[in-house]
């Protein structure tokens, strides 16, 4: 903004002339005496302009809503809700199934659906949906339960893997992060893979990388999208470790055992089926409508 500055100008200063006369018997000539003090001019001032404090614009908020399939109730979505609090700059609301609720897919109930005051295990806030977890979009996005729409739907932490062409039709983990994406919104599935104790600070800590990695390009999205994301996370076995993050397309498990998982195997990820398998936090892309898998 520009600001004015204030000019002081001073004229100047004059004194006028003073005129002495004196005489005597013999008509001695007039003295005339002028006298003008000199000119004082003062110096012009310009006070140094003073800057406008830099405009500071409120930062950009990610809204995130949170499900799962478990029941509102559960730790998974505890762990991730808990985790989700941590990260600057989100808003985070939970609208979960009132009871666990695994194993329904995409299934949606008709009608107008209860919904009930509640919180997480930790005390969060929440909304517990007397329904499938699809139901929990239909409510906040198609019902109006809630005033806004998310930039992102996390649901999980689901209590299980859901990998391999042969269970993700059937997960309501993936059946409410699939509901999402198709109504425009970007959706994530995070699954942590069965134990004697499971993982949920890796789970956590995978989702957490995910979004900070994506989170410039879910709050620019817009429109209609053809995908979502799905995370896998292994619980090794203790004395091994999750051997790293790898992107891979979905594949049947052609007779493998289900509850595999080697944090020690040197087998290479090719798929969500080699990838968990063999120790490693899969990522998978999964279409909103058609067939999501490839062998």
């Amino acid at each position: 903004m520009s600001r004015r500055l204030g000019l002081l100008f001073v004229g100047s200063v004059a004194l006028a002339s003073l005129n002495a006369c004196g005489g005597d018997d013999t008509g001695a000539a007039e003295a005339a005496v002028d006298t003008a003090a000199p000119v004082t001019e003062v110096a012009v001032t310009n006070p140094p302009a003073t800057e406008a404090a830099p405009v500071t614009e409120a930062p950009i908020v990610l809204r995130i809503l949170v499900t799962n399939d478990d029941g509102v109730g559960a730790d998974g979505i505890d762990a991730i809700v808990q985790g989700l609090l941590t990260l600057e700059n989100v808003e985070v609301t939970v609208v979960a199934p009132l009871e666990n609720q695994s194993g329904t897919g995409g299934k949606t109930t008709d009608g107008e659906l209860v919904v009930t005051d509640t919180t997480t295990k930790s005390g969060y806030p929440a909304k517990a949906v007397a329904g499938f977890p699809a139901d929990s979009i239909v409510w906040a996005i198609d019902q109006g339960g809630i005033d806004f729409v998310p930039d992102l739907v996390v649901s999980g932490i689901n209590s299980g893997q859901n990998y391999s062409s042969e269970i993700i039709p059937f997960s309501g983990t993936v059946g409410a992060a699939r509901a999402a994406a198709a109504r425009g919104i970007p959706a994530l599935a995070l699954s942590q893979g069965l134990g004697e104790l499971l993982d949920f600070p890796s789970g956590v800590a995978a989702g957490l990388a995910w979004i900070e990695s994506n989170v410039a390009a879910l709050l620019d999205d817009e429109g209609a999208i053809d995908s979502f994301t799905n995370i896998n996370i292994p619980t090794c076995a203790p004395g091994t470790t999750i051997r790293g993050t790898v992107e891979v397309p979905v594949a049947s498990l052609n007779g493998s055992d289900y509850d595999t998982q080697d944090c020690a195997s040197t087998t290479e990820a090719t798929s969500d089926v080699t990838g968990f398998q063999s120790g490693f936090v899969t990522v998978s892309q999964l279409p909103v409508t058609g067939a999501p898998f490839t062998d």
